[in-house]
């Protein structure tokens, strides 16, 4: 089964960008991780990275004729872009949300996810594991 991962706004900048919050692995590398994963799952990934928010909506609109689900980290889209959690809810394909960080533990802006609501699940603060785990618990849910 084919399985969509999305990688929000800045995340091109993993390894660089505040390695203390976000790790020292570049997104390739977390990629290759997700990779791995996936296919010792049996899952088909396909790993996709946008910075604006309408290039993310459009990724998630055509993922629901393309794939069986989708796993998103939304970047800081997650605190505001009630127009991708719509996009979520709109393509009837399950979604798991992915923060590297704690979001709970950061910020007051960065402690509620408006993208979360529309997903099946969150997974937050356990770094690049993150997204093995949301694949998983995504592969459970298109069997």
């Amino acid at each position: 089964m084919r399985v969509l991962v999305l990688h929000g706004p800045n995340l091109n900048l993993l390894g660089e960008r505040d390695p203390e919050i976000y790790g020292t692995q570049t997104l390739a590398e977390v990629d290759e991780t997700i990779g791995a994963a996936a296919k010792e799952i049996g899952l088909d990934v396909r790993c996709e990275q946008y910075n604006s928010e309408g290039a993310i909506i459009d990724a998630l609109h055509a993922a629901r004729k393309s794939f069986a689900g989708v796993v998103i980290n939304p970047g800081a889209y997650a605190h505001y872009s009630h127009a991708i959690a719509d996009a979520i809810a709109a393509i009837g394909i399950p979604v798991v949300e992915v923060h590297l960080s704690n979001i709970a533990a950061r910020e007051p802006f960065r402690r509620t996810s408006v993208t979360a609501t529309a997903c099946r699940g969150v997974v937050s603060g356990l770094g690049a594991v993150g997204y093995v785990l949301a694949l998983r618990a995504l592969g459970e849910m298109i069997v």
